[in-house]
C-alpha cells in the first residue's frame, strides 16, 4: 500500500455510507391481529386490534359503558382519528391498575402502537403526534417526616 501524502488523497478511498432508516415489518398474531402493551400512571393496558367494524371493548364491556365521560372516550379515539382509521378496526382491551384517566392514556399508547404493528406506515403519523412515546410521570412517593409527598407539617415555634 503506497504512502498518503496529503488529506485529499486520504478523502478520496473513504467511501461513506448513508445510514439507511430502519425497515417496519408487520407483527401479526395467528388470529391475525396486531398486539401491544401500553402504560400510563399505574394503568397497563393490553391491546389487541384486527380488521373490523369499529368496536371498541374494554374489559369485556363497551367503550360507552367503561369509559363513560366523553374526554376519556375522545383521549381513546385519538390515535384512530388522527391516523384516519375510524372505523375500520375492532379493538379489544383488558386494562389494570391506576384509575380511568391512566386507564384511557394507557390504552391510547397501547392503540397506538397495535396501529403501528399493523400498518407500520402509521409509525410517522402517530410519532408526530406523540402517542407512540409513554408517558412516564407517575405519583411521587410520600416522604416520612412530611404530610404527603413535599407537604409539610404546620410550623410551630412552641
Amino acid at each position: 500500500m503506497a504512502e498518503l501524502q496529503s488529506l485529499e488523497e486520504l478523502g478520496g478511498t473513504v467511501e461513506t455510507a448513508a445510514p439507511e432508516a430502519p425497515v417496519y415489518v408487520q407483527k401479526l398474531d395467528a388470529q391475525g391481529r396486531a398486539y401491544a402493551t401500553g402504560k400510563r400512571k399505574d394503568a397497563i393496558a393490553r391491546v389487541w386490534i384486527k380488521p373490523g367494524t369499529g368496536k371498541v371493548t374494554i374489559n369485556k364491556r363497551d367503550m360507552s359503558v367503561y369509559f363513560a365521560r366523553p374526554v376519556l372516550q375522545m383521549i381513546l379515539r385519538q390515535p384512530l382519528m388522527v391516523a384516519e382509521r375510524d372505523g375500520q378496526y375492532d379493538v379489544v382491551a383488558t386494562v389494570t391498575g391506576g384509575g380511568l384517566s391512566g386507564q384511557a392514556g394507557a390504552v391510547r399508547h397501547g392503540l397506538s402502537k397495535a396501529l403501528t404493528h399493523y400498518e407500520p406506515t402509521l409509525r410517522a403519523v402517530l410519532k408526530k403526534e406523540g402517542f407512540l412515546t409513554r408517558d412516564s410521570r407517575v405519583v411521587e412517593r410520600k416522604k416520612f417526616g412530611r404530610a404527603k409527598a413535599r407537604k409539610s407539617f404546620q410550623f410551630s415555634k412552641r
